[in-house]
């Protein structure tokens, strides 16, 4: 683990982390009883609220279905417009017949 993320990347899974904590204290559980039901220590759900980049996806996954937000993890890279957008650059427009006389 000698390389550090982006800051970009690190903000983005301090965001994370913080939604999932959130999303737990709205169903006002604790750190234990999430723990308990992803099937991890306290620890790991800890570290999934705290954003760390070395907690698998596994474990965010895990959490995600004890708090009922597994289908969440669909809406990552869903729309892609960049993609999309790339994709459409290398369509060659459709050459129509030469009319014929």
């Amino acid at each position: 683990m000698g390389t550090k993320l982006p800051r970009k990347l690190q903000v983005n899974l301090q965001i994370t982390g913080e939604q999932i904590r959130l999303a737990r204290l709205r169903r006002d559980l604790s750190i234990s009883q999430v723990a308990e039901r992803a099937t991890v220590s306290d620890l790991s759900v800890s570290r999934v609220e705290k954003g760390l980049p070395t907690v698998s996806m596994g474990i965010y996954l895990r959490v995600l279905y004890a708090l009922q937000l597994e289908e969440d993890i669909l809406l990552l890279a869903r729309d892609d417009a960049m993609g999309k957008a790339l994709q459409d650059l290398r369509l060659k427009p459709r050459q129509r017949a030469s009319k014929k006389e």
